[in-house]
């Protein structure tokens, strides 16, 4: 399946995956940017920085293979192969990133705003019974699994 063929399929996994894939580089560049604040919002920051570096691992899933893990992480990531607990995961690094507003209005909340808008899409594809479908551009259903 082309790119445009998995984003037709109406299948709201799919979709969850590639908000996800935009989370990565939200995450990572706002919680960068954000950083240098000489406050509080460092702590969010760093949230923000962990939240993308866990999603590539999530989202990516020939990273898995190829990249040299821990046994509990790669566990901690596997626990998140359905798509309502993927839901659970991005609501709660959601959360994390609209408590930054406490702090004052920052870009974090965009990073807030696209991992809520990935966990409606995850929930969705659980409440339809979607099974969890990777995208084979990003290196699901079989890419993963050629890569010994």
């Amino acid at each position: 399946m082309t790119l445009m063929e998995e984003l037709k399929s109406r299948n709201f996994s799919i979709y969850g995956q590639w908000t996800g894939v935009i989370c990565i580089v939200l995450c990572l560049a706002t919680g960068i940017s954000a950083i240098f604040s000489f406050n509080i919002r460092i702590l969010f920051a760093v949230l923000a920085i962990i939240s993308g570096l866990i999603i590539i691992f999530l989202e990516i899933p020939l990273l898995l293979r190829i990249c040299p893990l821990s046994d509990n992480f790669t566990n901690f990531i596997r626990r998140f192969e359905t798509n309502l607990m993927r839901s659970v995961i991005y609501f709660v690094m959601s959360v994390c990133q609209w408590l930054s507003i406490l702090t004052g209005a920052s870009a974090l909340i965009a990073a807030a705003v696209l991992l809520l808008l990935a966990s409606v899409f995850y929930l969705l594809a659980g409440m339809k019974g979607q099974g969890f479908v990777g995208s084979k551009t990003l290196g699901g259903q079989g890419i993963a699994a050629m890569v010994v």
